[in-house]
């Protein structure tokens, strides 16, 4: 058996026109867009916009789209009602996938057109926030804030969170985090959303599955296992012994190296870039604990394997969102706020075959290794004859 093709891994399964990874040069492109322009030049609203269409928007239609998240970003009172009843240490992503599964019983799922599917995507793209806020502030025992139609989307989710609305600076930063999440091809929770879309089932079930997917340690969960082992090396002084100590262990170092970058992800630099703006602002550890670690692996790697490995989105993300007064497991969620925009893309696409047609179902092949009895099969024996 050839091991490349263990868990799918460059085994091409559809196509694609929402996004690209150039593994060995590193560059993600958003519908033809290079993602560090984007971060430069965009916003989130107008990035999501661009997945979702196909096309940067005029002003009249991002003014639009706008409006339509703004006027979407409510949730029903008894949804937030419903989470007062639910063990205040519930992880997040469980309560999110439960909610986002809960919202096809408030809403209808239209899925009968390309242009319904794009209204039930502004939807859900919209509540997201409000969900993972909501859950934030009643865990906390405060009283929900209710979203503010004056803000943009990155702004409103802080505000809601905190209650505090966050200066332009701020904002800014969080805006290019949501943008650099917002897509990455057929990660595992993208595949797992496009697979559950096959079966025609709805896209509320297909980004519920992909929250399952997103919540596993070594996808969107591996930021948050970031932010623990910075919080366990606590100082910069300390953090060279730490890495060396876990790479003789054989431990895995949490945001170094990624399944397709065989160079810097580029979300990482731009990352990098924020959380030491952030750290700067905030004259907060975080920021060079994380570098010295991204040095040290980077040396030990190479003297002791002769290996190049360099972070991916999770190493810098961590700190960031740390500084940013994020409860550290929110960092998945917030993961999710952004995602479900590329998730949403990518259901709509496999929904009405924009690509190149392709099987209506995903059916992978499996290679049987277990037990065999010769070309009858085992014997089947009673019970009282087992030993």
């Amino acid at each position: 058996m050839e091991t490349k093709n263990i868990g799918l891994r460059g085994i091409e399964v559809a196509d694609t026109k929402i996004s690209n990874i150039d593994g060995e040069k590193g560059k993600l492109i958003y519908r033809g867009f290079d993602i560090l322009d984007l971060t430069k030049n965009s916003t989130f609203e107008e990035t999501a916009y661009l997945l979702l269409y196909d096309n940067l928007p005029t002003k009249p239609q991002l003014d639009e789209f706008s409006t339509k998240l703004i006027e979407a970003r409510e949730i029903p009172k008894q949804m937030q009602r419903n989470m007062a009843n639910w063990r205040k240490d519930a992880d997040p992503m469980d309560m999110l996938q439960a909610f986002i599964a809960a919202l096809a019983g408030y809403y209808d799922e239209e899925f009968s057109n390309k242009e319904a599917s794009i209204d039930r995507a502004i939807n859900l793209i919209a509540k997201v926030p409000t969900i993972v806020a909501s859950w934030q502030r009643i865990r906390s025992g405060l009283e929900v804030v209710d979203p503010d139609p004056t803000l943009s989307h990155a702004a409103n989710f802080l505000y809601m969170m905190s209650g505090e609305k966050p200066d332009p600076e701020v904002e800014k930063i969080f805006d290019i985090c949501l943008i650099l999440h917002a897509d990455h091809t057929f990660n595992a929770s993208t595949f797992t959303a496009r697979q559950v879309a096959s079966t025609r089932a709805h896209m509320y079930s297909a980004t519920s599955a992909a929250i399952g997917a997103l919540s596993g340690e070594l996808h969107g969960g591996a930021n948050t296992e970031v932010m623990k082992m910075l919080l366990e090396i606590k100082e910069v002084s300390k953090a060279e012994a730490w890495v060396k100590e876990s790479m003789k262990k054989g431990d895995r170092i949490m945001g170094m190296g990624h399944a397709v970058y065989r160079t810097y992800d580029p979300r990482a630099q731009v990352l990098k870039k924020l959380s030491r703006k952030l750290a700067e602002k905030t004259k907060e550890p975080w920021f060079a604990i994380t570098e010295k670690v991204e040095n040290v692996t980077i040396t030990e790697m190479k003297s002791q394997k002769d290996r190049d490995i360099y972070p991916n989105v999770d190493l810098y993300s961590a700190s960031l969102y740390y500084m940013l007064k994020i409860p550290v497991d929110l960092n998945t969620p917030i993961f999710a706020i952004s995602r479900v925009v590329g998730w949403a893309s990518h259901i709509i696409e496999e929904k009405f075959a924009e690509a190149a047609p392709k099987p209506a179902l995903y059916r992978p092949k499996a290679t049987y290794v277990g037990k065999y009895c010769g070309p009858e099969g085992c014997e089947y024996k009673t019970l009282d004859l087992r030993k």
